[in-house]
């Protein structure tokens, strides 16, 4: 079974359903691009570790990183295995040092957890034929540069209120930083960060 690399391109409010998010995964080798329909939950997870936002309490998939360090249990890759019915199913793969095993999850799960293990994600030809969209080459060039402005704006996952950043004083912005992190709003705590970022 030849397993092919992908990696994630975007992550935006899916057209067709309210409340979910599409997640475009590309094959690194390829112009073919997968698209999968994920929960605000996840696509939040998702889009917390893309930006490297620290939640002030661990999320669930946070819990299963600290759980699985503290029993030795690495993730050595994610596996978006089988696609039946469109539903996309996948696979953890893990390992204690001395066995191998894999756990079933969902995409996103699966997906949310591999990140923050650092570890490649994968689907086989099947899947990718199924489900995956062919780019033309302007199509790919239009995307790029849509791709570019998706991934830096994964921190707005869900709607928030838009408030002038650029005109807030350093020292406002780190305070209104840590509240937005004690009340969990990642989005916006992204947002303020970014504009820290600007400023140093």
């Amino acid at each position: 079974m030849k397993k092919i690399q992908l990696e994630i391109l975007g992550l935006s409010s899916s057209q067709s359903q309210t409340g979910s998010f599409a997640l475009v995964l590309g094959e690194r080798d390829g112009n073919r691009r997968l698209p999968i329909i994920i929960g605000m939950f996840e696509a939040q997870s998702i889009a917390i570790q893309i930006e490297k936002i620290n939640p002030n309490r661990p999320l669930t998939h946070d819990l299963f990183k600290s759980f699985a360090e503290q029993v030795n249990v690495s993730i050595t890759e994610v596996l978006i295995s089988d696609l039946k019915e469109g539903v996309f199913y996948s696979k953890i793969m893990c390992t204690d040092g001395e066995k191998e095993f894999e756990l079933d999850a969902r995409p996103s799960d699966a997906i949310a957890i591999g990140l923050r293990f650092g570890v490649p994600i994968y689907t086989v030809e099947s899947v990718l034929s199924e489900a995956g969209i062919i780019l033309s080459d302007l199509e790919e060039e239009e995307e790029e540069s849509e791709e570019a402005a998706t991934v830096k704006s994964t921190s707005t996952v869900s709607s928030s209120s838009k408030e002038p950043l650029h005109e807030t004083s350093v020292d406002d912005l780190n305070k209104m930083l840590n509240d937005a992190l004690e009340k969990e709003d990642y989005e916006k705590a992204a947002k303020i960060r970014d504009e820290l970022n600007k400023r140093n």
